[in-house]
């Protein structure tokens, strides 16, 4: 009976030992660890510790760019063109987030990438291929719309041209042309007041600028947002730059006969956006100014990688029935910040759909 008992005791201090040891241990997780005091009616303290997992999978910046999704609806700012900070809108503020990018998944997996020039991967072979392309017209114009006049057989010495022969016109002739113009600091005014003088309805883009061209004023439309390869966030400011289908949505426009576009090194993502959703298709003819002298912004890569992405852009504009019909050289003498003999910093190309109805 002795033993019995001893052992009942040990048992009992054992146990309140332990309730001694819970309780301490609760009370000092309390104070050292975050977490809600939950009281009881009785008065013991517990505490709740919660663990949150705060990590997400970080987005690709290209995935994010080209799944923007049409959700805001645009303020009369956009027609109005309020005036602002323009230099918001200058091109060397665009985000560019090529840091965050590997060369091949992120920044080449959206457009089919033509086989090296060389067979394998090699700067010079992609110049050459390249520049041989972006200066051959495929297709011939022996009467075209310039900055000047409309001239017959020789078109080569003006900057943009507007294919004018019979069988590139639309078969029926409605409603008035619609041209979209988008240039900096207005250096599209020979363009604007041209398609303007022809009749059509002008709609020029030129965040950069306050006030509009006087000798323009009772031409063109003149709004100050900008083009984009991805939707901004609604509220961010104030004539949210926006994609191209966007802007012809707010507009009501469904096609768009002539656009003119210098997008200051962003014009490769531009290009890209416009392809994969399609927004291209509803383009008759396209006059792009095209600049070499760095990647562009979001363009990532080896330098033989980058001129191999934008030659596949240009392939696949052709695939869809885009004919160069116009090319003019620029100034400059650098392609990717290398000088390269009888090539240029930059050109404008002129495109004709011809498979447009």
């Amino acid at each position: 009976m002795g033993s019995g008992r001893r052992m009942h005791c040990a048992i009992v201090r054992a146990c309140l030992l332990i309730l001694i040891l819970f309780l301490t241990l609760q009370v000092f997780v309390g104070i050292l660890a975050p977490g809600t005091p939950r009281f009881s009616e009785d008065g013991v303290v517990f505490t709740i510790i919660s663990i949150e997992n705060s990590w997400k999978p970080k987005e690709s910046p290209i995935a994010q760019s080209g799944t923007g999704q049409d959700t805001k609806t645009w303020g009369p700012e956009f027609l109005e063109g309020e005036h602002g900070d323009a230099a918001e809108y200058l091109p060397h503020l665009y985000q560019d987030e090529n840091e965050n990018m590997t060369r091949t998944e992120e920044v080449f997996n959206h457009i089919e990438l033509q086989p090296w020039a060389g067979g394998q991967p090699s700067f010079k072979a992609e110049v050459d291929r390249f520049l041989a392309y972006i200066t051959t017209p495929q297709v011939h114009c022996n009467k075209a719309l310039t900055a000047g006049e409309v001239r017959e057989k020789q078109v080569a010495a003006s900057t943009w041209a507007i294919c004018l022969e019979a069988w590139f016109l639309p078969r029926v002739p409605p409603k008035p042309c619609v041209v979209y113009s988008f240039s900096m600091d207005q250096k599209d005014g020979l363009f604007v007041s041209r398609m303007a003088a022809e009749g059509c309805e002008v709609h020029h883009f030129d965040p950069s600028s306050p006030s509009a061209h006087s000798q323009q004023e009772s031409h063109a439309h003149h709004h100050r947002t900008w083009l984009d390869w991805r939707e901004q966030k609604p509220g961010r400011r104030k004539n949210n730059p926006m994609k191209l289908k966007t802007i012809m949505q707010f507009l009501g426009h469904k096609k768009v006969e002539y656009v003119q576009a210098d997008l200051e090194s962003a014009e490769w993502k531009v290009l890209e956006n416009v392809l994969l959703d399609g927004t291209i298709s509803l383009i008759y003819q396209l006059i792009l100014t095209v600049h070499l002298g760095w990647a562009g912004f979001e363009v990532a890569g080896a330098e033989e990688e980058v001129i191999r992405f934008w030659y596949s852009l240009l392939w696949k504009l052709q695939s869809i029935g885009f004919q160069l019909h116009h090319s003019f050289q620029g100034s400059g003498q650098t392609v990717l910040r290398h000088s390269v003999t009888n090539a240029s910093s930059t050109y404008t190309l002129c495109w004709v759909n011809t498979r447009w109805s």
